[in-house]
């Protein structure tokens, strides 16, 4: 199996079971060996207040790339630490994307970058997520 065919699968596999990346509506759109892209349109429902989209919810898409990036050689992976900066608003009917890329993986430790963009590639946010690996798979090769 090459490592893109794994990443694939072992994203399949985990977006069976990961109902809070269903349920805001994120798609995955590509996937490979410690890199992942995820899209977001941001709706009604996923907005403050003040009519921007939720901090939250911004978060919430950044570290479902990033844990579909570190769990991509299907070894069972878990955020250790992470933070995020937001850099510019985001509105009801832009669509995010979050591109998640592997920084550096030593052992059972890795780090990851995410950076947000909306369609007009202006970029709203950056996450930066350390990640542990534990026992286990995602599927049984």
């Amino acid at each position: 199996m090459t490592p893109k065919e794994r990443a694939v699968r072992s994203t399949q596999a985990l977006w069976q079971t990961d109902k809070a990346s269903q349920w805001f509506g994120m798609q995955v759109a590509e996937v490979d060996e410690g890199y992942a892209c995820v899209y977001l349109t941001i709706e009604e429902h996923h907005c403050n207040g003040m009519g921007n989209c939720h901090g939250g919810v911004t978060y919430a898409l950044a570290d479902s790339a990033f844990a579909f990036s570190c769990n991509s050689r299907n070894q069972l992976t878990v955020a250790q630490h992470n933070s995020i900066t937001y850099l510019a608003p985001v509105k009801v009917g832009d669509v995010i994307k979050a591109t998640a890329k592997e920084l550096s993986l030593v052992g059972r430790s890795g780090l990851y970058d995410v950076e947000l963009s909306n369609q007009d590639d202006v970029v709203v946010a950056q996450f930066r997520g350390g990640s542990r690996t534990v026992k286990g798979q995602l599927f049984e090769e």
